[in-house]
């Protein structure tokens, strides 16, 4: 016991002070896409390359929709460099501004108790979504703290594209929660359905089935997003656009 208690003082806390600093560690994220102008040959070779149709070359330069991308690399290993790679994690963004002006209110900024529903993801978000209560990410010191009950929930957080077995269960949950409350979605498969639907199995993500309030682009998005993302439903952090444009490019 001694030893790992002097090893403890050796170490120091090794906790990310985000958000009241800046993370800097190395490998903390693998950025993602954004627009860039360009000629309209290799703005038209980086939407082509794109499997969800996540990025699309427009008048002026391309534009990248995050809710679509899966972060398969493919635009930055093409010839083309109508994209260019943005580095940092806070991607989170509000659907609908008007549902987030109805505010929590100050009870809740430091005392939130999120439920997580898997509505029918690959697994690779529920991996994401373990690390944040680790002594690392560690959501408690922020007032976070995951519940198993949706009645004592204030926040949902959503993974996955919401399959048919899903849809009804999720639909329980969100009803479960009392008022106020927020739902986040988080990864690509749970915005915008991903690369597994709208098809015959599964929808075309959580909004389909519920209101969604904060969105969480990335496939999967790292830890340090999913913070971000809690933090925004909170109004902690300004929530990021969900859309890149090149500078002069129409929406």
């Amino acid at each position: 016991m001694t030893r790992w208690v002097w090893e403890g003082l050796k170490s120091g806390i090794r906790t990310t002070r985000y958000p009241a600093r800046e993370e800097q560690t190395p490998g903390v994220s693998p950025g993602r896409p954004a627009a860039r102008s360009g000629e309209e040959a290799r703005r038209n070779a980086a939407a082509g390359v794109c499997p969800t149709d996540a990025i699309r070359a427009s008048a002026n330069g391309s534009v990248v929709d995050h809710r679509h991308c899966i972060h398969c690399f493919r635009c930055v290993r093409s010839d083309s460099s109508a994209v260019d790679w943005q580095a940092g994690f806070e991607w989170a963004g509000e659907t609908e501004p008007e549902r987030m002006a109805r505010r929590l209110g100050r009870l809740f900024r430091r005392s939130l108790n999120i439920r997580f529903v898997d509505a029918g993801a690959c697994g690779a978000c529920m991996g994401e979504v373990r690390q944040i209560d680790n002594p690392y990410y560690n959501i408690h010191r922020l007032g976070f703290f995951l519940t198993p009950t949706p009645r004592n929930a204030d926040i949902l957080l959503v993974a996955g594209p919401v399959t048919r077995a899903m849809r009804h269960a999720l639909r329980e949950t969100y009803e479960a929660m009392p008022p106020p409350k927020r739902v986040v979605a988080m990864g690509v498969c749970a915005l915008s359905g991903g690369i597994f639907g709208p098809s015959a199995a599964a929808g075309g993500g959580v909004s389909d089935v519920v209101p969604v309030d904060v969105m969480i682009p990335g496939c999967p998005p790292p830890p340090l997003a999913i913070l971000h993302g809690l933090l925004v439903a909170v109004e902690r952090k300004p929530p990021q656009p969900l859309t890149s444009l090149a500078e002069g490019s129409a929406p």
